[in-house]
């Protein structure tokens, strides 16, 4: 397999693992984590910026989140951010800091969170897998094009399955990962 094929085939399998990793990370186990606000932006001063780059984001204890805002007077807007967010906590704060304070998660709430992590586990297989497809259908053109023989295609396609295999396996492992770190009580 050429470099530029063997290229392409890699940032398409990294960038399904970085999806996963990325949305992984933003699901609630039962820890305080600053990636659960990765998403969450407050309008400072009038522009929606990320909120880690409001203030200094420290977990103090496992079920504890706190957001010391560089600026104090933008502690309102933090607090309206947070609670415009899809977390489901309502923030505290003393008039320096914010505080998160996250709730043991319930059973029937940690089964859903597996779901979840399932669904965006097998969305990132079917984006490696449509990797999969797309090169094998470049290395066909190529076959169709004299730049490739018969058994150089198939030599190829095997070589990109065997590469799809690992990825798939590697995404599992942390599907599995995930899940425990939510059943974790």
């Amino acid at each position: 397999m050429d470099a530029n094929t063997k290229t392409k085939l890699h940032d398409k399998i990294d960038a399904a693992m970085e999806h996963y990793r990325r949305e992984a990370a933003s699901i609630r186990t039962g820890r305080a984590s600053p990636a659960f606000l990765d998403n969450i932006k407050v309008n400072f001063y009038g522009t929606p910026t990320p909120i880690k780059q409001v203030g200094t984001l420290s977990i103090p204890d496992s079920r504890t989140l706190l957001i010391s805002p560089w600026d104090t007077s933008q502690i309102v807007e933090i607090e309206k951010a947070l609670l415009a967010s899809d977390l489901g906590i309502t923030p505290s704060n003393d008039g320096k800091v914010v505080r998160l304070s996250f709730p043991p998660l319930t059973e029937e709430r940690r089964k859903d969170l597996v779901k979840h992590v399932k669904k965006i586990g097998e969305e990132s297989k079917v984006q490696i897998r449509n990797a999969r497809r797309d090169i094998n259908d470049e290395l066909k053109k190529q076959q169709k094009d004299g730049k490739l023989s018969e058994d150089e295609l198939r030599k190829n396609q095997d070589e990109v399955q065997k590469q799809i295999d690992q990825s798939i396996a590697k995404l599992d492992e942390l599907i599995v990962k995930k899940e425990q770190e939510i059943l974790e009580v």
